[in-house]
Order: C-alpha cells, then sequence, then structure tokens
C-alpha cells in the first residue's frame, strides 16, 4: 500500500503523456495515410461523389502523389532526435503536429491550382513536419516513464499508429462519399491534427518537473526512478556518436526496424496485388480484406500489452526475454505466413484472407519486440536513436517495391511472386535471429551523462526491471 501511495495518483500525469501521444499519433496518421482514398475519389468521382471535380491522372502520376510524403519524412527524422534535445519536446511536437495540420487544410486549394503535382508537393511539405514526431515521442517516453513502466507506457502510446489506421480506412471512405466530397478528408484531418496540437500545448510537459498539474508525489516518483543528476533537465548531454554506431545491441535494433518494415511493406503492398493478380480478387470493393488485417493489428497490440504486462509484473519473464519472444512472434509467424501464401490458387481466397489477417495481426507484437528497445539502451539519447533507425527503416518500404518490381515480370504468374515472399520470409527470420543474439533490454554504458568526460559511467545505472541472465553474463565477463 505505502509503495502504491508514493507513485502518486493510479492515472497520473505520466499516464495522460502516454494518452496525448496516442492521440497526437492516430491524429497525424488519419492525415498521412487518408491519401489512399482520396485519390481514389478524385479520380473516380462516380464511385464516391460526382459532385467534385474529378482528375485525369495517370497511374505513374498517383503512384507519386502516394508516396510523396516519404520523401520529405525520412529527411528529418535525424533532425527531429537533434531538434528535441535543443529546443525540448514539448514545442517540437506541437509545432510539427500544427504543421502538419495545415497542409491537410491546404491541400483541396492547392490541387485544384497545381493538380497532382501540387498534391505531391504539399505532401513531401507534410512528412517533413512529422518526421520529426516519432524521435519525440521515444524521448518524451524516456523523460516520463519510470523504467519499471517503460514497456506499458510506451506500447499503450503506440497503440495509436493502429488506432490511426483504422480510422483513417473508414472514416475518409464516409467522408469522400458523404456531402463534404473529397475535400472533407483533408479538411477533416486538419481538424484532428489542430484538436491534438491543442491539447498538446496545454498538457504536455518536457519532463515532470515542468509540469503545472502534477502532483508532488508522482513528480518525487518519477525522478528518482530516471537516476540522474538534479540539473540533468537544464543541460544538453553530449551525444557518444562512436559508441553509438559500434554498440552491438544498437547495431541489431536498427538492423532488425529495417527487416520489419521490409516485411511490413511486403504484407501492406505486394500481397493485395498478388491477391487481384494471382487470386483474381478484387481488393478494393473487398470491405472485409481491407478491414481485417488492420482490426486484427489493432486487437492484438492490446493482447500483446497485457500478456507483456503480466509476464513483466509477475516477474515470470525478463524484459529483456519479453522483447526477443514477441519479436520473435512478430517476424516468424509472419515468415510462415508469407510462405504459404505463395502456394494458394484461386479457389483459396478465405484461406489467404485468414493468413493476411495472422500475418498483420502478429506483426504488431514488433512495438513492443523491437520498437521500443531504443529507449531501454539509452534514455538520455532516445530520440536521437529513434532518428537514425527510422532513417534507415523508412529507406527500405521504397526499395520493396523495386525488388518486386524487377523480379514480378508477370503479375499472375505465382512462382514468380513466390521469391518475393521468400525473400520477405527470409529477411523475417535471419535478422530476428540477430536480435535474439545481440539485442537486449539493459541501458549501455554509453547512456551515461558524464561518458564523454572520460569518468568512470556511475549514472547509467541499470533499471529496476534489469534481466538477471545479462547481470550473470556481465559478472562473469
Amino acid at each position: 500500500m505505502t509503495a502504491e501511495i508514493k507513485k502518486g495518483p493510479f492515472l497520473g500525469i505520466r499516464h495522460l503523456q502516454a494518452l496525448l501521444i496516442f492521440i497526437t499519433i492516430t491524429c497525424v496518421y488519419v492525415g498521412r495515410l487518408n491519401v489512399g482514398v482520396s485519390v481514389v475519389a478524385m479520380t473516380n468521382a462516380e464511385s464516391t461523389n460526382p459532385d467534385f471535380p474529378e482528375y485525369d491522372w495517370t497511374n505513374g502520376q498517383k503512384s507519386l502523389v502516394l508516396s510523396s510524403f516519404y520523401w520529405g519524412y525520412i529527411i528529418t527524422q535525424f533532425i527531429g532526435g537533434y531538434l528535441c534535445k535543443q529546443f525540448g519536446v514539448k514545442k517540437v511536437m506541437f509545432w510539427a503536429t500544427i504543421s502538419s495540420g495545415v497542409c491537410s487544410a491546404v491541400t483541396p486549394p492547392l490541387i485544384k491550382w497545381g493538380g497532382w503535382g501540387a498534391y505531391c508537393g504539399i505532401r513531401v511539405v507534410m512528412g517533413f513536419a512529422q518526421g520529426v514526431i516519432f524521435p519525440c515521442i521515444h524521448q518524451h517516453l524516456a523523460r516520463w516513464s519510470p523504467p519499471q513502466e517503460r514497456n506499458r507506457l510506451g506500447a499503450l502510446s503506440h497503440t495509436g499508429i493502429e488506432c490511426g489506421n483504422v480510422l483513417s480506412m473508414f472514416m475518409s471512405g464516409m467522408i469522400a462519399k458523404g456531402p463534404m466530397g473529397w475535400p472533407g478528408i483533408s479538411y477533416i484531418s486538419a481538424v484532428f491534427a489542430f484538436t491534438s496540437g491543442i491539447l498538446w500545448f496545454i498538457f504536455a510537459a518536457n519532463n515532470a518537473t515542468e509540469s503545472r498539474f502534477i502532483s508532488e508525489t508522482e513528480r518525487d516518483y518519477i525522478e528518482s526512478t530516471l537516476q540522474h543528476d538534479e540539473n540533468y533537465h537544464k543541460v544538453i548531454i553530449p551525444i557518444p556518436w562512436r559508441a553509438i554506431w559500434t554498440s552491438a545491441p544498437f547495431l541489431a535494433v536498427l538492423v532488425t526496424r529495417c527487416a520489419e518494415n521490409w516485411g511490413l511493406s511486403t504484407l501492406q503492398a505486394e500481397i493485395p496485388e498478388y491477391m487481384n493478380g494471382v487470386l483474381d480478387m478484387d481488393i478494393e470493393d473487398n470491405a472485409l480484406f481491407s478491414a481485417l488485417p488492420f482490426l486484427a493489428m489493432w486487437v492484438m497490440s492490446y493482447v500483446y500489452l497485457i500478456s507483456s504486462d503480466i509476464l513483466l509484473t509477475k516477474k515470470y519473464m525478463s524484459l529483456t526475454a519479453i522483447r526477443k519472444t514477441l519479436n520473435s512472434l512478430a517476424f516468424w509467424v509472419p515468415a510462415a505466413t508469407l510462405i504459404g501464401i505463395g502456394f494458394l490458387d484461386v479457389d483459396q481466397k478465405t484461406l489467404a484472407i485468414v493468413l493476411m489477417t495472422l500475418s498483420v495481426g502478429f506483426n504488431s507484437g514488433a512495438t513492443i519486440g523491437s520498437s521500443l528497445n531504443s529507449i531501454d539502451l539509452s534514455p538520455n539519447h532516445a530520440s536521437i536513436l529513434m532518428g537514425i533507425i527510422n532513417t534507415a527503416s523508412n529507406i527500405v518500404p521504397i526499395v520493396t517495391p523495386l525488388v518486386a518490381g524487377a523480379i514480378v515480370s508477370d503479375g499472375t504468374d505465382r512462382t514468380e511472386w513466390q521469391i518475393v515472399f521468400i525473400i520477405s520470409a527470409v529477411i523475417f527470420f535471419v535478422f530476428n535471429c540477430i536480435f535474439l543474439i545481440f539485442g537486449t533490454a539493459v541501458v549501455q554504458p554509453w547512456d551515461a551523462e558524464d561518458f564523454l568526460l572520460g569518468k568512470q559511467p556511475e549514472l547509467a545505472k541499470t533499471p529496476a526491471i534489469r534481466d538477471e541472465s545479462d547481470t550473470k553474463k556481465s559478472i562473469s565477463g
């Protein structure tokens, strides 16, 4: 009872910060992902709402519009980590979210003025704005989450990704067919972004010591578990670049996240084409197919969250073991189903939908498995690590379609598609093995505030949930 009182309220301001992150992710994902429905509505008005302008864009032009967001998104990942350290997460996140909302708001008039080229341009700017968000999120979680609660708060906040996917899919279609037409998709997305930005501005704080709403008990609890000196929030800790780039656990996370994006982009982009070409399925008109994988991903994210929380709080497994176990499920189950889908024929459409749903659903475990691992390794440099990881991993979805396009010359040839799926399955399997060997949830020595000062790092202490097996290894070593 006493331990609970020392933590402050059962639902405190640290939980509010996780909720704010969830809302922000959900809202910016709606703005990011609505482009698929928007492009269909703009180029085929009869299928949605004929009362609004229709544009005759080629498939190449539509492809450029669909991919243009990521041109800007890649550029600012690394910059986001730096800006967080210089100006604080609150300011950077606020302006990024508001800027994203402005991009949504001006999209319809820009399209009427400049067509698909203007649409590409504003999508690049939106990607540029949103690129700083995830480095900010990881830095924010590192500053607000006690080590023993970091997995729970981090996973809860990241379920906004699945929520944004589902909301965008359902909401965009309904808006396009309604009285607002396709311009309404952008306008509603802008309202979402502005609302989340205002909530963030009012309730967010860079750390517990700066919050206007936190109780003294909760503030002391959070700060005491983070193990840093009293001037921590007033100084900018030098970045140990050499130590980061020579760290095996960090490099393991880096390549694992790249592998995750390779497999996920195959699941989300290539399999629908396979099902359309080989299995003769009309993907766009199949509401069940469109909805089930994302709904499964959302539901499974909470299954993974609850399971990992029980295993951690009951001390059945260490955090390192949980991360490796869930990442294995998130990688190896989809690897098996990818190979399985490649052997289905036109009479097995239902089984194809089932396997696709299982693949995407199980893959949601990668959030707890490896995505949050960068915070474990270095809470002090979480935004920098996330910036590096997201920059590298978001190049992968650009490369994946090129590889698939080079292999598949005939979209109806199943044997060519099998090669694409086997490559993705091998990548899933091999890089998860690397994570199993070199991955860890133990904070690294180069996380210490005085690491670059030549002193013995005393501040990079192990979180309360340290893995016992890693402790034994370090002692024996």
